[in-house]
């Protein structure tokens, strides 16, 4: 079987289970509950993680929907990292979430993309991908800027949380200080 059938049906199999995914999380959520669904690539080497949801991302009902993808994808303009290769989502899905659903949930975004870098975006977002309890995962520490191993596969960027950063230059100033260690990790990856 040739690679890109292989690569294609994989491409399928991750779409498929990010709509089911999808589908799980708006049942879960109900008539009364907006939700916001990650966002991008089913196979994205980057994925982006905050905590919760802003207005704009639900009412949109989509993760970086507004200011934050804006600035996101102003910086990786400026990084040059092709934004095709981006998966963005929350770690709470809708409002008055349950937080271990919400960790469930999460756990099996990242089995399904296979990112090559997690950019966890605050503490509260490092609180919950820590208590995920990955396979093989090693806790993450609360150092923004530097790459870390999370598992044998899959790295992680903390950096401050993107949402709380915009209205502030001292504040956008550390977003952009931790954040634009992916442009030197992304310089070193294969082409997407």
């Amino acid at each position: 079987m040739p690679t890109d059938d292989i690569s294609q049906r994989y491409l399928e199999k991750a779409i498929a289970e990010i709509n089911d995914l999808s589908r799980e999380i708006a049942h879960e959520a109900g008539a009364d509950r907006a939700p916001v669904l990650g966002s991008g690539h089913p196979q994205a080497d980057l994925f982006l993680l905050k905590y919760g949801p802003q207005t704009a991302e639900q009412h949109e009902g989509v993760a970086f929907f507004g200011r934050a993808g804006q600035a996101v994808l102003k910086s990786l303009q400026r990084l040059q990292v092709d934004p095709t290769a981006i998966y963005g989502t929350n770690c709470l899905k809708f409002a008055g979430a349950d937080e271990e659903q919400a960790r469930e949930w999460l756990a099996r975004e990242i089995h399904i993309v296979q990112p090559k870098l997690i950019v966890v975006m605050g503490q509260d977002a490092v609180t919950c991908l820590n208590a995920v309890r990955f396979p093989l995962a090693t806790e993450i520490a609360s150092q923004p800027g530097s790459i870390q191993k999370f598992t044998p596969t899959i790295e992680a960027l903390v950096t401050p949380d993107l949402d709380a950063s915009l209205d502030e230059a001292p504040a956008k100033k550390d977003f952009w200080e931790a954040f634009k260690a992916i442009g030197p990790w992304w310089s070193e990856q294969p082409p997407y």
